[in-house]
């Protein structure tokens, strides 16, 4: 199985359903496949950089709350699940499945709430890298776990290089629920449709974290400007990408796909630069440019299993 496909399980059964949103009449409107991926990144990393402007009002857990309670709200409208046909199993699936994904969500806000976007992204970023990298035996595949590994001994605060150390440990705490996230998500997506489960997924998730913003009273600053831009980080967040990756898979292969979604660690970081004014050390920079390059090699040399 390649990187990708153990990184975004149930993404590319949710693609195809997702394509309402660029249907115009039944005419689709296609993006060229590298430009798409592009602009996925842009909006994911762009949603997290609005999410944490909403940080000094709203706290890490309201703007978490806001962020997946309205992605579960959008999931379940484009699905259109229905809840009342879901068996005892599946129930179980998704509950596991949500918690750890409203889990990883909340960690990492916490995470990039003291440390970097893009530090946090990179630091993240590691978790399905080593789940990928799991069980191999080739002695290729050392040099992907070395550079990884160099990637996070840089970002480390060893010397107080001014990165918060409770933060970097959150940010790799959110790439562990990240990897156990994609585990459950192969799990259940074996036993129900992909656009299904995302959907109840979200909603496990939302259960999971807005009691967080409700009892630590992050949530009682909401207005209604707050709830508008609520959605728009859902959105940017969720929808919108979704919907540009599902078109530029349909354009190349994975592992191309795969490639390029690993300079996710790099587009949070010119985000976190350009709206946040997050200035990174040269050692950082080497450090994302480490994970970086691991995930590539893992991806570009990974074999089907």
């Amino acid at each position: 199985m390649h990187f990708i496909y153990k990184v975004f399980p149930l993404n590319f059964a949710a693609f195809r359903t997702i394509e309402i949103v660029f249907n115009f009449s039944n005419k689709k409107f296609v993006i060229p496949a590298i430009p798409a991926v592009l602009l996925a990144m842009i909006s994911v990393q762009g949603g997290a950089s609005i999410a944490k402007h909403l940080f000094p009002v709203l706290g890490a857990s309201g703007t978490a709350s806001l962020r997946i309670g309205f992605a579960a709200l959008i999931l379940l409208a484009v699905f259109r699940t229905n809840l009342l046909k879901l068996n005892r199993k599946q129930w179980l699936y998704c509950l596991a499945y949500g918690t750890c994904l409203g889990a990883m969500n909340l960690v990492f806000y916490f995470a990039i709430k003291r440390i970097p976007l893009g530090l946090g992204v990179t630091l993240e970023f590691t978790g399905p890298l080593v789940l990928a990298m799991l069980g191999s035996r080739r002695l290729l595949d050392l040099l992907w776990v070395l550079l990884a590994c160099l990637g996070i001994v840089l970002i480390a605060p060893w010397q107080n290089n001014n990165v918060d150390l409770l933060g970097a440990a959150l940010a790799i705490g959110a790439g562990a629920l990240w990897a156990g996230y994609i585990v459950l998500g192969g799990k259940v997506s074996r036993i129900m449709k992909g656009g299904d489960a995302v959907a109840v997924g979200m909603l496990f998730a939302a259960a999971f974290v807005v009691p967080f913003g409700v009892f630590s009273g992050d949530l009682a600053a909401v207005n209604g400007p707050l709830l508008l831009i609520g959605v728009a980080v859902a959105l940017l967040t969720s929808a919108i990408p979704f919907t540009l990756e599902m078109g530029a898979l349909r354009q190349i292969p994975p592992k191309t796909f795969g490639i390029l979604m690993s300079l996710h660690p790099a587009f949070a970081a010119l985000s976190g630069l350009l709206f946040l004014e997050e200035y990174l050390s040269l050692t950082q920079w080497i450090s994302i440019l480490c994970v970086i390059s691991a995930s590539v090699g893992a991806t570009y040399f990974s074999r089907k299993v």
